[in-house]
């Protein structure tokens, strides 16, 4: 379904130029500290140019190359945990204004500059940001917030920087949103079938999720009966 929405704007492009040991990270380090980058970047299959990207079991990949996140999301993480937080401060590659990240449909297409992106998953907050952020109970609290951001597929590489626009180009029907995804990884396992219906938008770390989370119910069923 093609969407009319007014186009919005890439305001940073962030990457890490190295890991930080620092923080507490599964993999012993982390890519986290996103800095603003000027100039050009080239966005690829395999995410920012240039980027660091740790734990490649948990983060990066085809499905989660690029991970956007809004101005407004990023003035509420400010004033939820009265941190001062500019352009890359939640690990984000993209800040962008006029984009509704956070309620961003699953497998909704994004021409930004010069590539074409495509909405794949949420993120799920873990102890590195916590602790990135100095906030030791931020995982629930974020959570609770529902502004997960966006984690998206480049289908087009090409070349992007602050003050590119963002335009949505088509967005499917089913209606699931990156806040549905998180909520249903974490808290509200109700909204599972509600996400099944994104299953072939949705990147291949979440359609394991379902699989599993599926397998779990028939052997419940089948114990309890």
């Amino acid at each position: 379904m093609l969407n009319a929405d007014a186009p919005g704007r890439i305001e940073s492009v962030n990457r890490a130029a190295r890991a930080r040991y620092d923080l507490p990270a599964r993999a012993g380090s982390t890519g986290i500290d996103k800095q603003p980058v000027i100039g050009p970047v080239r966005l690829g299959a395999g995410g920012v140019e240039g980027d660091t990207i740790v734990a490649l079991d948990d983060h990066g990949g085809p499905d989660q190359a690029v991970y956007a996140y809004s101005v407004d999301d990023l003035r509420w993480l400010a004033t939820e945990f009265d941190r001062s937080v500019g352009p890359g401060g939640a690990g984000e590659n993209l800040t962008v204004s006029g984009v509704d990240c956070s309620h961003a449909v699953i497998g909704e297409r994004w021409q930004v500059g010069g590539a074409v992106l495509q909405v794949r998953a949420a993120r799920t907050p873990c102890r590195t940001f916590a602790g990135f952020l100095g906030v030791p109970d931020l995982v629930k609290r974020f959570i609770a917030g529902g502004r997960p951001g966006a984690y998206l597929a480049v289908v087009q590489p090409g070349t992007v920087r602050a003050g590119d626009p963002v335009r949505v180009l088509d967005r499917p029907d089913h209606g699931v949103t990156t806040a549905d995804v998180m909520a249903a990884r974490t808290v509200d396992r109700d909204r599972v079938p509600h996400v099944a219906a994104a299953r072939e938008f949705l990147g291949a770390r979440e359609r394991a999720w379902l699989e599993r989370v599926h397998d779990a119910r028939v052997r419940g069923a089948a114990a309890a009966g």
